[in-house]
């Protein structure tokens, strides 16, 4: 019943914070109420996305298994914004739900150093404002050094279909009041949030030959560094989806029932994710609209039942049945499940530190959805963190903080502690300062050696990573030092690749840069990079053309990294500093940190105050 760290709950955060801390060396207890359910997709068959597909990148390179398991259950592979910017593509992957669930509680059963038990967790063990174990229905007591609680939206779950209110975490499982109740008790800030899903239907029941055919890649391209490409790409079967519309007809049917929607007769009080609303929420926001996409999506391989994306909703059963079947192609569809909408309680995340141990109880960690968070990835990212950051605590190391420079992990739990959420939070390429560098392809060569340095990451996937970085910068090294002259051969070689000539001694890092090159000219210029496998040239391309914005913004960095160092002069007075809020003023006050570093670190801190403050700092310094 002794533990080094326990994990409550076992979805995509406790899954990755029980595998990281038991792969570190903590003897690791995960409390779940089913363990068929561990690693379960609650809502859509995908992972990745938008910036998504970063966060999954990023934990992978760290040492965290989302992206294998995505590779192996993935049954359609497809990179979004193929046709825009690098730092804004994003990986995105269909999954066979059963077989994702299978391997990610196959991995969790079968991880040394890992328990799972099959109770609820009620309670936590608070002893000196310090966490000691957890108490659960069945009155055992586990007790441990750390806690990481990942309930996701079960804290007093409220699942509503209408007019229909009932008691649940998820569909047809149990809610947790004990552990909301708990958690209050400690003092910590809590709120109230509500997500929903859709409707799923009987694949035989659509006729898929009316609608928008939707395949992946015809190369497919996997999550994780640690797959082999090759291999991947040979053997890698896809299945298409689908692209349906919804009609004026569908939405006087929505709108017509507007009075027996949750979430506009007060029924619902939590706040709603603002970027992946309802349909009928939509509909209402959206009227002038005639049409919405959605996307008929399989839930598995076979094929046998089908995810709406897009016509998420908590209206009655029988409105769902008229809408759906005012779809073209969805006339006849049964409906296997109802679509619903969940209120949860969520821990103002602003509670927490940088390495997701709670401020107010010593030992505590929070992620996943508890933190205000909507979405797999983010969850399963902060999951990773909290597990490596309790047991580098046990170690008696220093947590693993990443900088807003160095992952959008650091970008994603940055925003959180120190900005906190009203809503759910979702992470976008937009709230990335320095997305340039934070590039998909790029995840591994950034942060690997953190990967490896605490034990999750082999020695021999580390030197293939190494072996990259090296290869990619002798490329870059090659287009900076190899300078071509305006002769007239080389003038007739550029022609005779539909390029302008040239007037003035160039290099070739400035001939990448033109819009007009790809990999193919690239290594018809400079055939000696043909040796490298493609992507490996792609991203010697990348940091062809956008050389001189990676200088600038790597000069930002480090002009950041060295004025947060700055001191902060005994007794300053904030109040004398112009262009800073009252509320900005006041935190400063209270706290009265003794470094820019440790002033930006303040919850409601923004950057443009900080900057400010070191004007302000700058001309007292003067006049002293």
């Amino acid at each position: 019943m002794n533990y080094d760290v326990i994990i409550i709950g076992g979805g995509h955060a406790g899954v990755e914070a029980a595998l990281s801390s038991a792969r570190m060396g903590s003897k690791t207890l995960m409390i779940s109420m089913l363990a068929e359910n561990v690693g379960a997709t609650s809502c859509n068959p995908a992972i990745g996305g938008l910036a998504k597909g970063h966060l999954v990148r990023e934990l992978d390179a760290l040492g965290g298994e989302m992206g294998l398991i995505t590779d192996e259950a993935g049954i359609q592979f497809r990179i979004l914004n193929e046709t825009k910017g690098p730092a804004v593509r994003g990986s995105r992957a269909q999954i066979d739900m059963d077989k994702y669930r299978v391997i990610a509680r196959n991995k969790v059963l079968t991880t040394p150093n890992l328990d799972l038990v099959q109770e609820m967790a009620e309670s936590l063990i608070v002893e000196d404002e310090e966490v000691k174990g957890v108490k659960t229905n069945l009155l055992n007591e586990y007790r441990a050094k750390k806690v990481i609680v990942t309930s996701g939206t079960f804290l007093k779950g409220v699942i509503h279909i209408g007019e229909i209110k009932q008691e649940g975490g998820r569909f047809g499982e149990q809610t947790s009041v004990g552990l909301s109740e708990s958690l209050k008790k400690c003092g910590l800030q809590m709120g109230r949030l509500k997500t929903g899903t859709c409707a799923r239907i009987d694949s035989s029941s659509i006729d898929f030959s009316v609608m928008d055919e939707q395949g992946g890649d015809e190369v497919p391209s996997p999550f994780s560094f640690r797959t082999n490409r090759e291999e991947f790409r040979k053997t890698k079967k896809q299945i298409p989806c689908f692209i349906a519309y919804t009609n004026e007809n569908t939405h006087n049917i929505i709108e017509s029932n507007f009075y027996r929607a949750p979430l506009f007769t007060g029924q619902i009080e939590g706040t709603g994710p603002r970027y992946c609303p309802s349909i009928e929420d939509k509909v209402n926001r959206f009227r002038d609209k005639d049409r919405h996409h959605l996307f008929i999506e399989p839930q598995t391989m076979e094929n046998t039942e089908c995810y709406i994306n897009g016509m998420s909703t908590s209206l009655p059963p029988e409105v769902q049945q008229q809408m759906i079947h005012s779809v073209k192609g969805m006339e006849n569809a049964k409906i296997v499940r109802y679509g619903y909408a969940i209120e949860y309680d969520f821990v103002d995340p602003r509670e927490l530190k940088h390495s997701l141990e709670t401020k107010k109880i010593k030992g505590l960690y929070l992620a996943g959805q508890i933190n205000g968070t909507t979405g797999y990835e983010e969850a399963a990212a902060q999951g990773l963190m909290a597990g490596i950051n309790a047991t580098l605590s046990i170690q008696e190391k220093e947590p693993l903080v990443l900088r807003r420079d160095e992952a959008y992990i650091g970008v994603l739990i940055d925003d959180l502690v120190t900005k906190g959420t009203k809503e759910p939070y979702r992470m976008f390429t937009s709230r990335a300062e320095y997305r340039l560098l934070l590039r998909e392809e790029s995840a591994d060569t950034r942060l690997s050696r953190y990967g490896h340095e605490i034990g999750l990451l082999s020695d021999e996937v580390y030197e293939k990573v190494k072996l990259k970085h090296q290869q990619i910068q002798d490329g870059a090294q090659l287009l900076n030092e190899t300078k071509y002259t305006p002769n007239k051969e080389f003038i007739e070689f550029l022609e005779s690749m539909g390029e302008e000539k040239i007037k003035d001694t160039i290099t070739a890092q400035q001939l990448v840069a033109r819009k007009t090159f790809d990999v193919a000219k690239m290594v018809k210029l400079l055939p000696e990079l043909d040796k490298y496998d493609e992507y490996i040239k792609e991203e010697i391309l990348v940091e062809g053309k956008y050389a001189r914005y990676i200088i600038k913004q790597s000069e930002e960095i480090e002009k950041m990294k060295k004025y947060l160092k700055i001191k902060i002069p005994e007794n300053f007075d904030f109040r004398i500093v112009s262009g800073l809020s009252t509320e900005i003023v006041e935190k400063l006050e209270t706290f009265n940190p003794p470094t820019l570093q440790s002033a930006s670190m303040i919850s409601g801190i923004t950057p443009a105050a900080i900057e400010i403050l070191h004007i302000y700092i700058k001309i007292a310094g003067r006049k002293k």
